[in-house]
């Protein structure tokens, strides 16, 4: 189900180059618009250093914003699509910033963002899409220490407008599946303009099971 994926993904960076066009979003603002409310998720309160998987990275955009914030933070970028992270790796060079292709190698880390990967379901039924849009989240659950964030296009889009190769989620039925098995605070995130939705979970306790590691362990090895 991945292989099929990575190949559309190198198909628009190739045609698009590192662009929001080149992981198929419709303009650098809705881009922007998407991350703004993901990272909702990390406490604005605490001025101490933080740690953010980007599930899901591409040319490394998300990086981009948070070394223009100026916040203390470590990261790691994560895709499946090699040519992605390689275009990352050329366009982010800041240190406290490390990029991957490989999913063993990921850290636990404060927050996993994931914007945009469920969007593009190709061939793959409904039922095998929603199992694989499970498993992941539970890689993020499990990598997180304090939350992880997604988003996801909406059932409630306006069907004219609909294409049969991407996933239109239902809201209430993600948001059900994070309260249920993860957390009780769970905030579901439908009131900006775009036809999708986020969803933040806020975890009270360290996912056990993995061992801590930070942007430092994985540059280590990248």
């Amino acid at each position: 189900m991945v292989a099929p994926i990575a190949r559309y993904y190198t198909d628009k960076l190739s045609a698009h180059g590192n662009s929001a066009r080149g992981v198929d979003w419709n303009s650098e603002e809705s881009q922007q618009l998407r991350f703004t409310q993901l990272l909702r998720i990390v406490d604005d309160t605490d001025e101490d250093e933080y740690t953010v998987l980007d599930y899901g990275c591409g040319y490394g955009a998300l990086a981009e914003r948070l070394v223009a914030a100026r916040r203390p933070f470590r990261y790691v970028g994560f895709d499946v699509c090699t040519p992605m992270v390689q275009a990352a790796r050329a366009a982010v060079t800041d240190q406290r910033c490390a990029f991957t292709d490989r999913e063993a190698d990921l850290p636990q880390v404060d927050y996993a963002l994931a914007s945009g990967i469920f969007n593009v379901r190709l061939e793959a039924s409904e039922a095998a899409w929603h199992d694989h849009i499970e498993a992941t989240l539970t890689t993020l659950a499990e990598h997180s220490r304090r939350g992880f964030a997604f988003n996801m296009l909406t059932r409630y889009a306006d069907r004219e407008k609909m294409r049969d190769y991407l996933c239109y989620a239902d809201p209430g039925r993600y948001f059900r599946l994070c309260k249920e098995r993860w957390s009780r605070n769970v905030a579901l995130l439908h009131d900006y303009e775009l036809y999708e939705f986020t969803i933040l979970v806020r975890l009270g306790s360290e996912p056990k099971g993995l061992a801590a590691e930070t942007a430092d362990d994985l540059g280590a090895r990248a």
